[in-house]
């Protein structure tokens, strides 16, 4: 099933619809160009018939993407899947061959020399500003297009003096900042293979990643800001390289400044390692700009993403060049309409895929507004601050950052101009309907609310913004182009609207992993995603068509809950929750009670609710009494919490997803594999042995 974006209210008779682009907006979008280029044009046609011709004809459509963005390189002759076995298949609609695929054989391309576009290949002047880089109010650098190739083009040199080629590994732990950005484009410029984590990653949760794929090159930075409190991380990046060493692979490892304005103290410069400025010296000359691009296979892997953890070892998802390249092309030219000259930002660390997301936007010849630190320091408005500053065009948050607005009751519409702001994008986890609300009412009246849901699996969206549609209250507008997304039921079978499922791909698209790092036979790839439902991607989220075509993501699907043989979405919990204005945060389990221990006759499973309140505040009955009852009225019954316990902070991913089932593991008692995934490992135990859990 497509998703539609375009259809009359009329038709759909109890949709919200928050906001809707006038004529003139909606033909001025790419997509209404890139439609009207494949022959099926928006003005007598709709999204869906759009998107079902994506789905059918996916070797057309990818290839339209490409001739749309101007590709530089050759684009294989044939959009063919063939298996590792060797059988080739025709890649439309109904059986997915699984991993082991390659797609356009034959193509010559470089992610790198498609993001550094020269004037003459349709990108900006050299002297247009290509990022902005502002950490916190500690350190602020602009760059542009001129200086930022130059710089990759030292950086290139560097790494090739290294031993840098194809195929080899860089890895970074580094802040969002240029020279996470130099490194990436320099490893990608000589086909070897990029991965990051972020600054604030303890060590063993560096090594548990890096450890698995053994970088030639390191590049630490010598510290970071968060909430005005400066962290030093030199020591820890010499621990980590000396560690790999102790294992038969010693990096070179380098030190990065975070302000370049600033001199490194000594807390910064532990050891013997070398210096970014030292490193990169020998290779400046008056030569300039002589960057080359090594041109290799669609195929050719670019950067090595990482699974979360929170049950295991990061698995090491590994993606293609070409794949990347295009999806990321497709999502943000003609889903999120970034334009050459825009200004795009989003919140990220370079631990998180949203980071990769982000700096693609340089391949459509936008600009880059870089901010590292916390999204509320100086003051809570800060992100606004600096859209205002830099003329952000696409300002991206995450759900769990439009909630902290929410609750400090922020009200930008009030207090910033936001003119040249045309997109606010949100994904990271469900934005709730009052986060719809709040946008409009609190933000920006005239806007594209473009929420999108997918996955670092993919470095993309399943389903996505339409900037030529209506946003709906809650809902996300439309299945991604080129993607034949589902709602499944147990047996795999498709279903119809307003019935929960799983979220399910069933056709093959360019933006599959290649395959997981040292995964023989692609064991755990095919487990990951091809177990449950074969020949069918099987993403693991909960969620449901709507009415106009649009979904609803309720949470992961692993995560529901059971109460009385009824799945429950923990989202439509949490929606009911972020009403009570005492409640900063929350999560929701599923606890597995013992015969006799409280749960319903009906059932083996309780919900269990843990709240953290506003500074100085205490659960009482009341409260308690005022949450249950929001609650029953605003979900139903069934929803309601056999406990609510208060705990003092709620544990995350570094990238601010909730770890509900680290969370219930804590609680039964089982082990958490890897409390290196999660951003304050010592809130898991607020949840051990809770005294609410006794009764």
């Amino acid at each position: 099933m497509s998703s539609s974006s375009d259809s009359d209210d009329a038709a759909v008779a109890d949709a919200s619809v928050l906001w809707r682009p006038d004529a003139q907006r909606r033909a001025s979008t790419q997509l209404w160009q890139f439609a009207e280029r494949v022959g099926i044009g928006l003005d007598r046609h709709s999204y869906a018939d759009l998107h079902a011709w994506s789905v059918r004809h996916p070797g057309a459509f990818w290839r339209a993407v490409w001739e749309f963005c101007d590709g530089i390189g050759e684009l294989g002759p044939e959009f063919v899947l063939r298996s590792s076995g060797g059988a080739a298949s025709a890649a439309g609609t109904g059986t997915m061959p699984g991993p082991g695929l390659e797609f356009f054989a034959g193509s010559s391309l470089n992610i790198a020399e498609n993001y550094l576009r020269p004037v003459a290949a349709g990108g900006p002047q050299s002297g247009d500003t290509a990022l902005v880089f502002i950490g916190e109010d500690a350190a602020r650098l602009t760059m542009t297009h001129g200086e930022l190739r130059t710089e990759v083009a030292v950086c290139q040199r560097a790494l090739a003096a290294d031993g840098v080629s194809v195929g080899d590994r860089v890895a970074t732990m580094l802040p969002n900042g240029p020279e996470a950005l130099i490194v990436f484009l320099a490893t990608a410029s000589l086909g070897a293979v990029y991965s990051s984590v972020s600054p604030d990653f303890g060590i063993d949760g560096v090594l548990d990643r890096f450890g698995q794929i053994s970088p030639t090159v390191m590049v630490a930075v010598d510290g970071y800001y968060y909430n005005g409190v400066r962290h030093h991380t030199a020591g820890k990046a010499a621990e980590v390289a000396a560690s790999l060493a102790a294992t038969g692979v010693e990096p070179r490892l380098v030190i990065a400044p975070y302000d370049r304005s600033a001199p490194a103290s000594p807390d910064d410069t532990p050891g013997s390692q070398t210096m970014w400025t030292e490193w990169l010296a020998p290779h400046r000359d008056a030569n300039g700009d002589d960057l080359t691009f090594e041109r290799l296979g669609f195929d050719q892997p670019v950067y090595i993403l990482y699974s979360s953890g929170t049950t295991g070892k990061p698995k090491c998802i590994v993606h293609r060049a070409g794949g990347a390249l295009l999806k990321l092309w497709s999502e943000q030219r003609l889903h999120f309409d970034v334009r050459p000259g825009d200004r795009v930002m989003y919140f990220t660390t370079t631990g998180w895929m949203m980071w990769n997301w982000l700096v693609a936007g340089l391949a459509s010849s936008a600009s880059l507004v870089l901010y590292d630190g916390s999204p509320f320091h100086p003051g809570p408005a800060q992100l606004f601050d600096v859209a205002d500053e830099w003329g952000v065009t696409l300002f991206g948050v995450s759900a769990k950052f439009i909630e902290g607005a929410m609750k400090a009751g922020l009200q930008p519409a009030q207090t910033h101009a936001l003119d040249t702001v045309r997109t606010v994008s949100v994904t990271g986890s469900p934005l709730a309907p009052e986060g719809f609300d709040w946008v409009y009412e609190q933000v920006k009246a005239d806007v594209h609310l473009a929420s999108f849901s997918g996955g670092t699996d993919i470095c993309g969206g399943f389903v996505i913004g339409d900037p030529t549609g209506p946003v709906r209250r809650g809902e996300i507008q439309a299945s991604a182009l080129g993607l034949d997304v589902d709602v499944a039921d147990s047996n795999g079978g498709s279903l119809g609207a307003g019935t929960q499922g799983e979220l399910v791909c069933r056709n093959a698209f360019v933006s599959m992993p290649l395959q997981f790092w040292d995964d023989p036979g692609d064991a755990r790839y095919r487990s990951a995603y091809f177990e449950r439902f074969e020949g069918v991607w099987h993403h693991g989220d909960f969620a449901e068509w709507t009415p106009s075509g649009g979904m609803i993501i309720s949470g992961r699907s692993d995560a529901t809950l059971n109460p009385g043989g009824v799945r429950i979405g923990t989202a439509e919990i949490y929606r009911q929750v972020d009403r009570i204005d005492e409640v900063l945060e929350s999560v929701v389990i599923g606890q597995r009670v013992p015969a006799g221990g409280g749960a319903p006759a009906s059932s083996d499973t309780r919900v269990v609710l843990f709240v953290k309140l506003r500074e100085g505040l205490t659960l009482d009955d009341e409260l308690i009494g005022r949450i249950r009852a929001q609650i029953r009225s605003g979900a139903s019954p069934r929803h309601v919490p056999a406990v609510i316990a208060q705990v003092p902070s709620i544990p995350r991913t570094r990238s601010g997803k909730l770890v509900e089932l680290a969370v219930r593991d804590v609680v039964e008692g089982r082990p958490v594999t890897n409390v290196e995934a999660i951003d304050d490992p010592d809130a898991l135990s607020h949840f051990a042995d809770h005294p609410a859990l006794e009764a």
